[in-house]
């Protein structure tokens, strides 16, 4: 395994990034009526999480600061999955692309889950 040495060393970090650029293009294609609304509200809360990751990195000294950035990463990447269950019922989103980008947040959130489950080992050499 390699040495992490900065947020963007992630694996969940990278896969968060990825695909907030694909929701980006996602929202491009939908209606005008919803720029306030889903098309404003998915980009917003993914890339929360890749931003709450970032900072949850900056807050290893503190492991429960640690994990509190973590879980709210994890509650926004959730909201994630939650604006694209409404892009699916208004079809917006095709049922196979809804499937793609739900495994995809569903990974991330696993990702996340094992960052707070391991909070310890990524603590631990905090400078």
């Amino acid at each position: 395994m390699p040495i992490i040495q900065s947020f963007r060393d992630l694996r969940v970090y990278q896969q968060s990034r990825s695909e907030v650029q694909r929701i980006f293009r996602l929202t491009k294609s939908f209606p005008a009526e919803e720029k306030y609304s889903l098309t404003d509200q998915i980009p917003r809360s993914s890339r929360a999480v890749k931003s709450m990751i970032a900072e949850a990195w900056g807050h290893r000294r503190y492991q429960a600061a640690f994990i509190s950035k973590l879980t709210d990463a994890l509650g926004e990447a959730n909201e994630t999955q939650s604006w694209l269950d409404d892009a699916l019922d208004c079809n917006y989103l095709k049922p196979e692309d809804y499937k793609n980008f739900d495994a995809a947040w569903q990974s991330i959130g696993g990702g996340i889950n094992k960052m707070i489950e391991r909070a310890d080992d990524f603590c631990r050499n905090a400078k």
